[in-house]
């Protein structure tokens, strides 16, 4: 890990950036902390460990079992983290990754974040590991329907083509990770990125921190951004301990890109 100064690792990365053709930026809640939204583990750290009104942990309130068997309760909670999200726009951080990727056509995002302000952004090379709360999908047939917001939305809501429930599409606890955004993860780690960031999370997913892990025994720099410690903090090349809009924007200046509006 660099023991340089912060200048002196924002100038490493900087050159590191301006070179690299195939970025993979690793994204997690802190990067959306810029854009005002609280900072929470997954999905449930939202609530800081607290049980439901009912008395049930966060984790089985926000299951696929409890949607199949307690919809309503999985829906209160989901519906209360979406209002969470309403009205965030991209901060810095989201637009200049995005502003980076019209540059770099080889650049991915690999996101936690179910809150879509990469898209938002701009960001098409995205693979929303655990989804998004913006889009809704039948349990039963393959209606699906992107929305702003759950204002005015019955909870839970019914499909309009065949009256079963609708879902939001995101990994609840206990449901497995989607298989075309592994499959997508796995490609573009055989493509073999030639940086990897990772901004904003404490990386405690193994896939989260695989392609850090795959980039130190690859000779790849790592570069984490993030104020606190993390599982990843050890093995990144370069640390910058600041916030996700800070750094990024520091770095973006040496490369002399804005971010768009």
């Amino acid at each position: 890990m660099s023991e340089l100064s912060s200048d002196a690792v924002l100038e490493a990365v900087a050159d590191a950036l301006a070179r690299a053709e195939r970025p993979l930026f690793i994204t997690g809640a802190g990067i959306s902390a810029d854009s005002g939204l609280p900072t929470y583990r997954g999905i449930g750290g939202l609530y800081n460990g607290r049980s439901t009104e009912e008395g049930f942990p966060i984790e089985e309130a926000l299951s696929g079992h409890m949607l199949a068997r307690r919809p309503e309760i999985t829906w209160r909670y989901i519906s209360q983290i979406e209002s969470n999200c309403r009205g965030a726009g991209p901060c810095a951080a989201h637009r200049l990754i995005a502003a980076l990727e019209a540059e770099k056509p080889g650049l991915w995002v690999l996101t936690q974040n179910i809150d879509s302000l990469h898209r938002k952004a701009g960001s098409r090379n995205l693979i929303e590991i655990h989804g998004t709360v913006h889009r809704l999908l039948c349990t039963a047939c393959e209606y699906r329907r992107d929305v702003a917001d759950y204002a005015g939305l019955a909870l839970p809501p019914s499909c309009p083509r065949c009256g079963r429930p609708l879902r939001p599409d995101v990994v609840l606890f206990g449901e497995m990770l989607p298989q075309a955004a592994l499959a997508r993860l796995a490609q573009v780690m055989d493509d073999g990125p030639d940086l990897v960031f990772s901004i904003g999370t404490t990386s405690v997913f193994p896939y989260i921190a695989h392609p850090m892990w795959w980039a130190r025994q690859n000779g790849v720099a790592a570069v984490e951004i993030n104020p606190g410690e993390t599982s990843v903090s050890e093995i990144a090349s370069h640390r910058l301990k600041m916030g996700a809009a800070t750094a990024m924007t520091a770095l973006c200046s040496r490369l002399h890109l804005q971010a768009g509006d």
